[in-house]
C-alpha cells in the first residue's frame, strides 16, 4: 500500500530528464541554430528543397525503411485517435522515401530534398551518450550512381567547409564487398563476424572464419588491413579480384579516383572492410570524422532499394550530419561564440530606441536600472549599453563610439 503522503513530496529535479535527454541552455542553442541555417542555406545553393516531416509515423511505415536500426532501438506508442501503433521517427530518410514516393508522385525526378530534425533511438552508440540526434541531411532520389554519389560527395565537403571545418576525412566503403563475401554464411555468423570487422579484429575474423568453414575465408581475413588511402584500395583491389567481392571493390577504386579527380583528393578515404550499414546500403557507404569528436560527424551512401519499399522504385542515395557532433568539432558545443551587436536600453520599455535598432536588425531589450542593465547585459551577452546617447561597452564598462554608423550629433 502506498503511503498518501508520499504522493504530496514533490519529485526532486536534480535530474529532471530521461536518460539520453538534455537541454539546450541560450548559448548552445543559439549555435546550433545558426550551424543548421547554414547548412540548409549551403544544400539551397545546390537546388535542395526543404521539406519537414513529423516526428512520429505509424510503425508500419516507418519500419518499411529501418534499414540497419533493430525493433529495440525505435521508440513505440499507441496512438490515441486510432489505436494504431506509432513510432517517433528514429531515421528521416524512410519518411523522405514516403514523401517522394506518395506526396511528390506527381513531379518529375530527381528529387533533391533536405530537412532538418532530430530523431531519436531508445539506445546510444559507442560514442554517443544522448538518445535524440539533431541532424540536417539531404536526400537525392532518381540519380543513379557514379554520378549521384559524387555530387553528394561534393557536397558534404562543401557544407562541411562553409560551416567552419577545416580538417575532416571523408572515408568511403562500399556495401557490396561486405555483402558478397559474408552472403554464404548463416545470419548468425554474418552478425558476429561483422562484429570482428567492425572492430577491426583480424584474429577474431580469422578464428570465425575457421568456425564456419566460411568460403571466402581468406578475403575476409584480409578485410581489417584494408583501409587508407589509394595505395591501400589498389592492393584490396588485387586481393580481392578472385572473390566474389571483386566488381564492388573495384567499383570503389573507382569512386574514389573518381571523387580525387572532383578535387576531394585531400580529404578522402577508402575502407574496404566497412560494414556499418552494409545490410541496408546497397552501394556507396561513407563517413566523415574531424579532430575533436569521437564518432562521425556525418553519414550517408546509396539505397536503391528502398523507394521501391514505398511503391516507386528510384535510384537514390543521401547523408545526414549530425549537429551535436559537428558542433563538437567546431568547438561550439561549450563555446559562445561572437555574439554580434546586441544592447541594452536603459530605460523603460516603451523607449523610442528600441524600435529604431530592431528595425535595422540590431537586438534590443529596454532596462530600466542602468547597474542592474549592466550586470544583466554581462550574464547574457549583450555587447552594448546605450544609456541616453552615451554608447557603454558592456565587457568593460567603458565608453565608446557608437557600434551602428550613428551621427555623432543624434
Amino acid at each position: 500500500m502506498v503511503d498518501s503522503s508520499d504522493l504530496s513530496v514533490p519529485r526532486p529535479l536534480d535530474h529532471p530528464l530521461p536518460a539520453g535527454m538534455r537541454d539546450l541552455l541560450p548559448e548552445q542553442a543559439g549555435a546550433r541554430r545558426k550551424l543548421s541555417r547554414d547548412l540548409l542555406e549551403r544544400f539551397a545553393l545546390y537546388g535542395y528543397a526543404v521539406v519537414t516531416p513529423p516526428v512520429f509515423e505509424f510503425a508500419e511505415v516507418l519500419e518499411r525503411g529501418l534499414g540497419t536500426l533493430a525493433p529495440a532501438d525505435v521508440l513505440r506508442f499507441i496512438e490515441p485517435e486510432s489505436g494504431e501503433v506509432a513510432a517517433l521517427r528514429p531515421d528521416m530518410t524512410p519518411q523522405i522515401a514516403r514523401i517522394v514516393a506518395t506526396r511528390l508522385r506527381g513531379r518529375p525526378p530527381p528529387f533533391r530534398l533536405c530537412y532538418e530534425g532530430t530523431v531519436l533511438r531508445r539506445r546510444s552508440g559507442r560514442a554517443r551518450k544522448h538518445r535524440q540526434i539533431p541532424q540536417v541531411g539531404v536526400e537525392l532520389a532518381g540519380v543513379a550512381a557514379p554520378g549521384g554519389d559524387i555530387e553528394l560527395l561534393a557536397l558534404a565537403a562543401d557544407a562541411l567547409h562553409a560551416a567552419g571545418l577545416q580538417r575532416f576525412t571523408i572515408d568511403l566503403g562500399d556495401a557490396g564487398v561486405a555483402r558478397a563475401l559474408l552472403s554464404p554464411l548463416p545470419p548468425e555468423m554474418q552478425a558476429r563476424v561483422s562484429e570482428a570487422l567492425a572492430h577491426k579484429d583480424e584474429s577474431e575474423v580469422a578464428r570465425l572464419c575457421s568456425v564456419a568453414s566460411a568460403p571466402n575465408a581468406d578475403a575476409l581475413a584480409a578485410l581489417p588491413t584494408l583501409h587508407g588511402r589509394r595505395d591501400a584500395l589498389v592492393e584490396g583491389v588485387a586481393r580481392l579480384a578472385k572473390s566474389p567481392a571483386a566488381l564492388p571493390a573495384e567499383r570503389l577504386l573507382a569512386l574514389f579516383d573518381a571523387a580525387a579527380s572532383s578535387g576531394l583528393g585531400g580529404h578522402v578515404t577508402a575502407d574496404l572492410g566497412e560494414v556499418r550499414g552494409f545490410a541496408y546500403y546497397t552501394g556507396t557507404i561513407f563517413h566523415a570524422y574531424a579532430p575533436g569528436t569521437g564518432d562521425a560527424v556525418g553519414s550517408g551512401g546509396r539505397y536503391d532499394e528502398l523507394l521501391g519499399r514505398f511503391g516507386w522504385a528510384l535510384p537514390a542515395a543521401g547523408f545526414g550530419l549530425d549537429l551535436d557532433r559537428l558542433g563538437e568539432a567546431l568547438g561550439l558545443a561549450s563555446s559562445r561564440g561572437a555574439p554580434g551587436v546586441r544592447v541594452v536600453v536603459v530605460g523603460e520599455g516603451d523607449h523610442p530606441r528600441l524600435g529604431e535598432l530592431r528595425a535595422r536588425g540590431i537586438a534590443a531589450v529596454a532596462i530600466a536600472d542602468r547597474s542592474l542593465a549592466m550586470a544583466w547585459a554581462q550574464a547574457w551577452d549583450f555587447s552594448h549599453l546605450l544609456d541616453a546617447s552615451d554608447w557603454v561597452d558592456a565587457k568593460t564598462g567603458a565608453s565608446i563610439p557608437s557600434p551602428v554608423g550613428e551621427r555623432s550629433d543624434r
